[in-house]
Order: structure tokens, then C-alpha cells, then sequence
């Protein structure tokens, strides 16, 4: 999945009761819920991992 401000690969960033989607090249970091219509079968795979995801 691109970043929606300079197109580079967003990771799935994990902290203490927080899962974001961090851009590699300018570091916006996304939360799930913003990109979650646009989440590429990679992402959402990555992000089963995890039994539960808190929208703050």
C-alpha cells in the first residue's frame, strides 16, 4: 500500500495498544480506519495478525 501524500510503501507500525499504518518515506502515519477501504491484500494480511485492532 502507497502513502497517500508521497506514494511510498506504508508499514504497519505497532505500539502499545496502537496499530498504524507509517509512510517509509515522510512518516504520516495513517489510522486504520482512514485507509482502511484502500488496504492491498498484503496490508490486510499483515494486519490479521492481529486480534484486535482499537480505533482511538
Amino acid at each position: 500500500m502507497k502513502c497517500k501524500e508521497c506514494g511510498q510503501p506504508l508499514q504497519v507500525l505497532r505500539r502499545c495498544r496502537q496499530v498504524r499504518l507509517q509512510c517509509s518515506g515522510c512518516k504520516k502515519e495513517y489510522q486504520i480506519h482512514e485507509v482502511a477501504a484502500d488496504l492491498d491484500p498484503k496490508t490486510e494480511a499483515e494486519l490479521e495478525r492481529f486480534t484486535c485492532i482499537i480505533y482511538d
